[in-house]
């Protein structure tokens, strides 16, 4: 398994980098089984990326003329409560929310912080269960770790599976706004995000326009 670590300043410098490292290191297969089965991805085995100043605006990536930008903070704004609070799964006919998992998580960890003080390893927030295994299309986001270091709200964040073209920018994007959120709650300043996944990938219908991105 090769390790690949990532270092941007910014989340959109961060997504261009994972773009241009995946296309030049990333492995080439045939999905067997989940989304688009039958297509391919190029992946990374195990990548860490490290953004230290997340909360530089702007949050998504600006794209040169000709490529489709890959989200942007209207939608980011939309994927935010998504993210935070709690939906009637079945009225939504979705699988899961994260919100479901997070919204009382977040609440919680706030006042763990407030309360018993910042040198704690004990507030770090999890998505999905044991009965996830058996949803057709599990969570991705699975882990949202914490920590606060020199008065900084810093996160740590886990994906199983992650489309890099489709997800990463959004969700970091959506996850960022949450730090500051949080931070603002607890009283600190924001840090830094820090995401990881063994499953970062681009399907092969992004993988020309990763092209055009990375000799723009």
């Amino acid at each position: 398994m090769k390790i690949t670590l990532i270092e941007a300043r910014d989340l959109p410098e961060a997504w261009f980098l994972c773009c241009k490292r995946v296309m030049e290191e990333g492995r080439e297969y045939t999905i067997d089984a989940g989304s688009y089965a039958g297509q391919k991805r190029m992946e990374f085995d195990l990548v860490t990326v490290r953004v230290k100043y997340p909360a530089t605006r702007p949050l998504v990536p600006d794209t040169p003329a000709g490529i489709p930008p890959p989200t942007s903070m209207d939608y980011v704004e939309s994927y935010l409560p998504y993210l935070m609070e709690p939906k009637d799964i079945a009225k939504e006919k979705e699988l899961y929310t994260y919100g479901d998992c997070l919204s009382t998580q977040i609440q919680e960890v706030i006042k763990k912080y407030i309360k018993e003080g910042f040198d704690n390893n004990r507030c770090c927030m999890s998505v999905g269960s044991k009965e996830s295994i058996f949803l057709e299309h599990s969570q991705c986001l699975r882990l949202i770790d914490t920590r606060i270091l020199d008065n900084s709200l810093n996160f740590v964040v886990y994906f199983r599976s992650w489309d890099l073209w489709g997800g990463f920018p959004a969700n970091l994007a959506g996850i960022q706004l949450l730090k500051e959120y949080m931070a603002d709650a607890i009283g600190v300043s924001d840090g830094e995000l820090v995401a990881f996944s063994k499953g970062l990938h681009l399907y092969d219908h992004c993988w020309e326009l990763a092209k055009a991105l990375i000799h723009r």
